[in-house]
């Protein structure tokens, strides 16, 4: 990669970086070493605030995608955007999960170990097939946990 990349890239990704912590860990509580972001206070706001966190992290792995990281590490920042709004859509469970849950950090995490240290290269076909059968396995789950929680409310109202 020549220098005049380098720059653009590092210039690019502190943008990005800012944009993460200010959705992952800006705020910390005063006397603790707790930190956390917008993300779980947006999502306060039902389903608005679930959608307003899921397509900034979306719009970060855009920007990381254009700037040429390998597949395996856009696959890798893409389960851990899924899994965080997965999680997140569960009522109650996922208002708590958004403080501990950090996709946009584990994602700046990613980033840094494949242009500093050159971890992740590749494909990622093998975490593709992967990420099929687990999501597969999580959707089956919420939507059982759904049909079960909607069973219990219709029989007991």
């Amino acid at each position: 990669m020549d220098k005049s990349k380098q720059v653009v890239l590092s210039g690019q990704l502190k943008w990005v970086e800012r944009v993460a912590s200010i959705m992952d860990d800006k705020f910390r509580i005063p006397g603790t070493s707790f930190r956390f972001g917008l993300d779980p206070v947006l999502n306060l706001i039902p389903f608005a605030g679930d959608i307003s966190g899921f397509v900034v992290s979306a719009a970060l792995l855009y920007v990381m995608a254009k700037n040429g990281v390998s597949r395996k590490v856009l696959i890798l920042m893409a389960v851990n955007i899924s899994i965080d709004a997965a999680v997140g859509a569960i009522p109650l469970l996922g208002q708590i999960s958004d403080f501990y849950i950090k996709a946009n950090t584990r994602n700046i995490k990613l980033l840094k170990e494949h242009y500093n240290e050159g971890k992740h290269a590749g494909s990622g076909n093998g975490l593709i097939a992967i990420l099929l059968i687990v999501l597969f396995v999580v959707m089956s789950a919420i939507l059982y946990v759904s049909y079960l929680t909607l069973h219990w409310l219709f029989t007991h109202f």
